[in-house]
């Protein structure tokens, strides 16, 4: 059984009991595991699988595919506030889109994760603007080593790695309706 430090970015539906959830971990990068039966009023899961939320997580390594079983986890931070206001959980799903666009599967990056839990923490203790936005860019694009001196930390991003996700989008137009 593996352990790690994770943050959850992305919920799927498996089945009418069963979720994928994707992750963010210090040890092993992205990955999925399957919450079997996490679906489930009565699930020893319940209430512990949301997105953004911080756990202490053990699953199994499956050796066919890239979706593993988790076992159990802890939620060390429910990040609360990101839920309160509609600006914050769009530009955490920015953020969180971004970084999946930027790193492969299964490739431990535990300084990308340590931006991300400070992005997330920033935005549920300081609220989303543009200031964030943009640090959140310059560092990726830092951190990356794609940052070009003279391009913008969103062009470096885009030169390298293509297109950003269409969220961003979303959130020019969330952060430009709350200054």
């Amino acid at each position: 059984m593996e352990k790690s430090q994770g943050i959850i970015i992305r919920l799927t539906k498996l089945t009418e009991t069963s979720l994928i959830v994707h992750w963010c971990t210090q040890e092993e990068g992205l990955l999925k595991t399957v919450a079997k039966g996490g679906r489930r009023a009565k699930s020893p899961f319940a209430g512990k699988l949301d997105l953004f939320f911080q756990a202490e997580m053990s699953w199994v390594k499956s050796r066919k595919s890239e979706l593993h079983t988790l076992r159990e986890l802890v939620v060390s931070d429910f990040r609360e506030p990101l839920r309160h206001r509609y600006r914050d959980m769009v530009t955490a799903s920015y953020f969180v889109d971004v970084l999946a666009t930027v790193v492969e599967p299964g490739l431990p990056v535990p300084e990308l994760y340590d931006l991300l839990q400070r992005a997330l923490d920033y935005l549920r203790d300081e609220g989303a603007d543009m200031r964030g936005l943009l640090h959140y860019e310059r560092e990726l694009a830092r951190m990356l080593g794609v940052q070009h001196q003279k391009m913008s930390p969103l062009m470096s991003l885009e030169r390298a790695f293509g297109a950003m996700p269409r969220g961003r989008k979303q959130c020019l137009d969330v952060l430009d309706n709350t200054i």
